[in-house]
């Protein structure tokens, strides 16, 4: 079959799956709603899989025209590149991975079939998203991922306990991506005022005839918006604050969003953009500096969480804000690397807090927990293995990648360099001190609890499995040079090979001395950061404590830098404030008021012409010869002695 067909099947099976559980689902099975909204993912992974194999060249696949002027034309397409293909592998192969945990976790749920409904859809938009061949394609996508999260993130918003936090939390998330979202409309209105089209190839082959760091003000307007966007979508400062609240939705969700779907759609777009974040240099210095100041904010914020789910939230924040310092230095096919290997290991830990939180009669403070090692030792030795991988623990997944992004700060100076490794060092510190209160220790909650805690069944486990054996080799996309000749940097090879519009760009290699210098500080900065929780943490069996205890740098952390308290004096308060003061006055005030003298002069006049309706029809004769004379005159005066 066409390369063209299979990538339609590719978008057709997980629109269909929704389709399917959202009408019918009610009356089916627990069992086979998680087989068709399984199937319906993993079919397109199988189907990507095989197109990623013979994919040699990009693929333009056209579908229809809306809109056809005679300078501008408004098309959905597909296109099919290395970029492309990769993320739909991601999209689908880990999104088949949290449907199967999914059928487990949310196992008796009343809402169980619109869930995969809503989860199908999710992968649908996503794909639309990393597909479409323009900007338009994947405007409809990103609006798509939006809609998909505020309905997951509030999924249980009839809760009689939280409902009403999970209701606040959607329409957090839900607003505050629009602000995002505005700047990708303004993006894609400013692109059409340039070049005339959305088209992704077009753009970039007009893009040719503009010398490189021309700082025009039409480019840096047209990155600053498409990173407005991305700052919404991917949870960097000032937009952040939504995400860790989005952690109000079911856990495969939270694992779901930010591992494989939505938080990613902003790296994508900066990535898909290259070819104009490239003529922009002063738009690359604001994503390499709000990217790393990100990283510090939410790994500092992190360290103090008590809440296991806000610990990952905050912690994919930072992750991000990396990911985002690799695009501001030119890296794009790294920031793709940490992309692919943060969705191994950072599923695997939410998905591992959701058997974490299902053991534990979905109890998330951790400050409840410890020893659950004995009790859960898959989970337990799979959420190391995702711990250790994040942190950068020498040659797993997350190790190569995050070393990748230090080699691009380490060419761009010390500064950079310095605070990168200040990040990487708080990762491994909040990290560890999640893990070993969570596994070490005596448990600290109730001893009903304790009493019932036992390992997730295998629909749960497995996947848990498999994301762990990704988490250890998936460095193995991306060796450096010198560990491996053949097949080294192999991720960057596909993608500036295969994907359109980032042939020329090429990640920054360092000398190899260097980089094996760096390398091997890393490794023993992180084992010493281990080395150091375990005594404090085991060793002198430290527990952490309640929120309502932490004082000076501590309740700064708990208290998340009081960005929320901020934003609500800055923005929610005075809209309050006008909308009970200001717009009563104006609405009651002065528009009332207009309204009635206007209503009253219409009755008057009203009143007073109807006297005119005599009934009498020489007196409508009248009139009407009076109006055929004034007309007459009218023209005599006009034409005959003004114009003349």
């Amino acid at each position: 079959m066409a390369t063209e067909s299979l990538i339609l099947l590719v978008l057709l099976f997980p629109l269909l799956g929704g389709i399917i559980n959202g009408i019918v689902g009610k009356n089916l099975s627990e069992s086979l709603i998680g087989i068709i909204g399984t199937a319906m993912v993993a079919i397109p992974f199988i189907i990507s899989f095989s197109i990623f194999l013979s994919l040699d060249k990009a693929i333009q696949i056209p579908l229809f025209t809306l809109i056809q002027m005679s300078k501008f034309s408004l098309n959905a397409g597909l296109q099919v590149d290395g970029l492309a293909i990769w993320m739909t592998m991601i999209i689908t192969g880990i999104g088949t991975l949290i449907h199967i945990f999914s059928m487990g976790y949310m196992k008796g749920d009343s809402g169980f079939h619109k869930f995969f409904a809503y989860l199908n859809l999710f992968v649908f938009s996503m794909l639309i998203l990393v597909l479409g061949s323009s900007f338009f394609m994947l405007f409809f996508g990103w609006e798509g991922v939006g809609i998909c999260s505020y309905l997951l993130i509030g999924f249980h918003y009839n809760d009689k306990e939280k409902g009403m936090l999970n209701t606040l939390a959607a329409r957090k998330a839900f607003v505050m991506n629009r602000i995002g979202d505005l700047g990708l409309l303004i993006a894609c209105f400013l692109l059409i005022g340039k070049f005339g089209s959305l088209e992704f190839t077009e753009i970039a082959i007009k893009m040719k005839t503009i010398p490189i760091g021309m700082d025009s003000l039409a480019i840096i307007s047209i990155t600053l918006c498409l990173f407005l966007a991305a700052t919404g979508k991917s949870a960097q400062i000032p937009l952040f604050t939504w995400l860790p609240d989005a952690m109000a939705g079911p856990t495969p969700v939270s694992a779901l969003i930010h591992a494989a779907t939505m938080v990613t759609a902003g790296i994508y777009l900066v990535v898909r953009s290259n070819f104009l974040f490239e003529l922009a240099p002063y738009t690359q210095h604001i994503i390499l500096y709000i990217g790393l100041a990100t990283s510090l904010v939410a790994a500092f914020i992190a360290m103090r969480q008590n809440d296991i789910k806000k610990v990952l939230a905050y912690s994919t924040v930072s992750q991000l804000g990396l990911m985002f310092v690799a695009l501001g230095l030119g890296s794009y096919s790294v920031a793709i690397f940490h992309v692919t290997t943060h969705a191994f290991f950072k599923a695997l830990l939410f998905l591992g807090s959701g058997s974490i939180i299902l053991a534990n009669h979905h109890e998330q403070n951790i400050t409840k927990m410890g020893g659950l090692k004995k009790y859960m030792p898959t989970t337990h030795m799979v959420f190391l293995i995702g711990t250790l991988a994040i942190a950068g623990f020498p040659f797993l997944s997350g190790f190569f990648s995050k070393d990748e992004i230090l080699a691009a700060g380490f060419g761009h100076g010390p500064i950079i360099f310095g605070l990168l490794i200040l990040s990487a060092s708080l990762t491994a510190i909040y990290m560890f001190r999640m893990y070993f209160l969570v596994f070490f220790g005596e448990f600290r909650g109730d001893n009903h609890t304790r009493d019932h805690l036992h390992e997730s069944p295998a629909v749960m486990t497995i996947p848990l499995i498999v994301l762990a054996i990704l988490s250890i080799f998936g460095g193995a996309l991306n060796f450096p040079s010198f560990m491996i000749e053949s097949g080294s940097h192999w991720l960057d090879d596909f993608l500036s090979h295969s994907t359109f519009g980032l042939s020329a760009v090429h990640p920054h290699h360092l000398d190899t001395t260097i980089a094996v210098g760096i390398m091997i500080g890393t490794s023993l900065l992180t084992l010493t950061i281990i080395g150091i929780s375990y005594i404090i943490y085991v060793t002198k069996k430290k527990t952490t404590k309640e929120e309502s205890e932490f004082i000076g740098w501590e309740k700064l952390s708990t208290k998340k830098l009081y960005f929320d308290e901020l934003y609500h004096s800055l923005f929610v308060k005075p809209i309050e404030w006008k909308s009970l003061n200001v717009l009563p006055f104006i609405e009651n005030g002065i528009l009332y008021k207009i309204i009635s003298i206007l209503t009253a002069f219409v009755v008057s006049s009203g009143n007073q012409i109807r006297k005119i309706q005599s009934g009498i029809l020489s007196s409508y004769y009248f009139w009407m010869i009076i109006g055929i004379v004034g007309l007459i005159g009218y023209y005599l005066i006009y034409f005959k002695f003004w114009n003349s």
